[in-house]
C-alpha cells in the first residue's frame, strides 16, 4: 500500500530528524542551532512563495501550493510559530543533556497528552481500548524512568526530563491547534507549513541575540561556543520531508489514521539504533522494551 510506504518514509525521516538535532546540539550553542535550522526552513518556503508569486507559469505540485490568506490568518499562524518555538526551545535544550534513547521515547508519548487535552478541553471520552492504551503508555513510561535511573537520570527531579515533557505537552497543544487551522480556518498543509516556518525566524531571533550579547559581555570561557555543523542544515529539510510524506499518506482515501499515526511514531526506533551504533548509549534492550510498550499503547489510543 502506497500510504503505508509513505508513512514508513515519514517515520524514517522523523527519526533522522531527531538524530540530526541530537548531533547538532551536543556541546553546541542551542540558540544559534535553532536560529540557523529554522532559517533554512524559512529560506526553502520563501523560495516557493516567490516562485508562486512572480513565476505563476511554473507548475507547482498541488501539495506545495501556498494559498493567499488574510491578516487574521497570518496572526493565527504567527501564534502557531510561538507555540512551536517554545516547544522546540525546551526540546533542544533537553536533547543537549539527555541520551537520545531516553528523550525520543518521552517525545513519542505525544498522542497520550493530545488525548488528555481532548478530554479536559474538548469533553471527549475515551473508549475502553483507549483507557487500556493510556495505562500501557503510562506503565511503559514508568518503566523507562526505572531504566533511566540506572544511568543517573531521575525523572522526578531531572530538569531535562521535565523540559522534554513540557515540550511534548506543548507539541500536543500544537496538534490540537493544527486541527483548528486546517479545519476551522481551512488552510492547506502547505500554507500552514510555509508561514509558520517563516514566522519561526523572528520567534527564535531574540534567543540568539541574547546568546550573542552574553558572549560579548561575559567571559568567553563560560559561554558555550557555536560550531556550524552539516547536521544543523539537515534539521529542517528532514522535518519538511517527514511532514510532506505524512500529509501525502493521509491524502490517500484508503489511509487509516489509526495505523498512520502510531506507525509514524516508529521513528523512535531510529533513535535507539543511533544510540546503539554511534553514541555508546547503554541499557538499549530495556529501553527497546519500553518503546515497544509505548508504541503498543499508542496503537490502542488511535483505535
Amino acid at each position: 500500500m502506497s500510504w503505508m510506504i509513505l508513512t514508513l518514509v515519514s517515520a524514517l525521516m522523523l527519526g533522522l530528524y531527531d538524530v540530526a538535532k541530537k548531533v547538532s546540539v551536543r556541546g553546541n550553542a542551542v540558540p544559534m542551532v535553532l536560529l540557523v535550522s529554522v532559517s533554512v526552513s524559512a529560506a526553502i518556503w520563501t523560495v516557493m512563495l516567490l516562485v508562486q508569486t512572480f513565476l505563476p507559469s511554473i507548475a507547482v505540485p498541488k501539495l506545495l501550493v501556498v494559498e493567499s490568506i488574510s491578516g487574521k490568518g497570518h496572526l493565527a499562524l504567527a501564534g502557531k510559530s510561538l507555540l512551536v518555538g517554545a516547544s522546540w526551545v525546551l526540546a533542544f535544550y533537553s536533547l543537549k543533556v539527555l541520551p537520545l534513547s531516553i528523550a525520543a521515547p518521552i517525545r513519542a508519548t505525544s498522542p497520550l497528552w493530545t488525548l488528555f487535552i481532548a478530554i479536559v478541553f474538548l469533553a471527549e471520552r475515551p473508549a475502553p481500548l483507549q483507557w487500556l492504551g493510556i495505562a500501557i503508555v503510562l506503565g511503559s513510561f514508568w518503566a523507562l524512568s526505572l531504566v533511566g535511573a540506572k544511568e543517573g537520570i531521575r525523572f522526578r527531579t531531572d530538569r531535562a526530563v521535565w523540559w522534554m515533557i513540557a515540550a511534548t505537552i506543548l507539541g500536543a497543544f500544537s496538534a490540537i491547534y493544527d486541527k483548528l487551522l486546517l479545519q476551522e480556518f481551512g488552510f492547506s498543509p502547505a500554507t500552514v507549513q510555509a508561514w509558520f516556518s517563516v514566522y519561526l525566524v523572528p520567534v527564535m531571533t531574540p534567543l540568539a541575540v541574547r546568546w550573542y550579547l552574553e558572549q560579548k559581555r561575559d567571559d568567553p570561557a563560560k559561554i558555550v561556543q557555536f560550531e556550524m555543523r552539516a547536521s544543523i542544515v539537515w534539521i529542517s529539510p528532514l522535518l519538511l520531508a517527514a511532514d510532506m510524506a505524512y500529509f501525502s499518506a493521509l491524502a490517500d482515501p484508503d489511509a487509516l489514521i489509526s495505523i498512520v499515526s502510531p506507525l509514524r511514531r516508529a521513528s523512535v526506533v531510529v533513535a535507539l539504533i543511533f544510540g546503539s551504533r554511534m553514541s555508546g548509549e547503554i541499557n538499549l534492550k530495556r529501553k527497546a522494551a519500553c518503546v515497544l510498550g509505548i508504541l503498543t499503547g499508542i496503537i490502542l489510543l488511535m483505535l
